[in-house]
């Protein structure tokens, strides 16, 4: 049997008050003392009761707020974001941003997103732990954009990673490459999709599979250089999972005297700002935040408008950018 979820009686019976005057304290209507109102929003937070967003829209108390849940560590989220909050503005909603830190968990943002009485959920990024994405549809329209792939029925924004895959290979392939490592993002945000496309799409074009494991970092980037560099022989192109990870590869291998493009091919993921830097010049792919913010926010807007309508996965082609950091294979 499913687990019952808490409701407005238990935090009333649990914090000794009428059911009336959590309600007051929830909605933030005045006729409660501070230190009820407190100690409400403490046994809500802390029993996991959010009160229906859904229901809100129905009795016609609309706040016209979003929640977005994202971590600050890659340009590309920050670049959403960004994206995210002119979109919304421009289709008369406000966003309540929810970055996620070391202390700031799943569970402690989730809450404190839908206590600001939020209509939906934008999820970039989720740290697994505490509350699961996958359990709040049933109390608020939930789209994740990017990210973990959730298990439940949320609707799903994000770009394919197995164009993006393709778009890189076939132009390694088309300068001469056939040793092509990849680099991986570990445990990251779509990481495990860009290697399984990695590989299918290598033994789909004849060629053999080789993989580093690394992170969606800077250093580990640099640390999978050196594990390369150990090798009697480099691949002669080097596929890494996120820009990040490749400008790692690429400050490394520059400093151990090994030249790019000429002696090593370097290409990235996502078009983040760290690609178009003067020294570094990433070949990449590019996937259009704009157009990212825009398919989330329909998703959101027309969940919260029609609750009961079919999940929605949705995928965007991302763009080719070439630059510098690729060439012909060496002889």
């Amino acid at each position: 049997m499913p687990e019952q979820r808490p409701t407005m009686k238990d935090v009333a019976d649990k914090v000794g008050v009428s059911r009336q005057l959590v309600s007051l304290v929830l909605r933030d209507l005045p006729g409660a003392s501070g230190e009820t109102r407190r100690r409400v929003r403490e046994v809500a937070q802390e029993i996991g009761y959010y009160p229906d967003a859904s229901a809100r829209v129905l009795r016609g108390h609309r706040s016209f707020q979003l929640g977005v849940l994202f971590t600050m560590h890659e340009p590309f989220e920050i670049d959403l974001v960004e994206a995210l909050l002119r979109e919304a503005s421009s289709r008369g909603y406000s966003l309540v941003l929810g970055p996620l830190t070391a202390e700031r968990t799943q569970r402690s943002v989730v809450a404190e997103l839908l206590g600001q009485r939020i209509e939906g959920l934008i999820v970039l990024a989720a740290d697994g732990g505490g509350s699961r994405i996958s359990d709040l549809p049933e109390r608020i329209p939930v789209v994740q954009l990017g990210g973990p792939r959730s298990d439940g029925p949320v609707d799903d924004v994000r770009v394919d990673d197995q164009i993006g895959i393709a778009l890189l290979l076939d132009h390694l392939v088309g300068l001469g490459h056939r040793a092509i490592t990849h680099v991986t993002g570990g445990a990251g945000p779509n990481a495990a999709e860009r290697r399984s496309e990695y590989c299918a799409a290598m033994t789909g074009r004849g060629l053999a599979p080789d993989v580093v494991e690394a992170e969606y970092t800077e250093e580990a980037g640099a640390h999978a250089a050196e594990v390369l560099l150990a090798r009697p022989d480099l691949p002669t192109a080097i596929l890494a999972a996120n820009d990040r990870c490749a400008t790692g590869v690429l400050g490394t291998l520059v400093r151990r005297g090994i030249a790019v493009p000429n002696d090593v091919s370097i290409v990235g993921f996502d078009d983040s700002s760290v690609a178009r830097l003067p020294y570094v010049e990433l070949t990449t792919v590019r996937h259009d935040p704009r157009r990212l913010a825009a398919q989330a926010l329909d998703a959101v807007t027309a969940r919260i408008d029609s609750p009961g309508a079919e999940r929605v996965a949705r995928r965007d082609a991302p763009e080719l950018v070439i630059r510098r950091s690729t060439g012909p294979a060496r002889s």
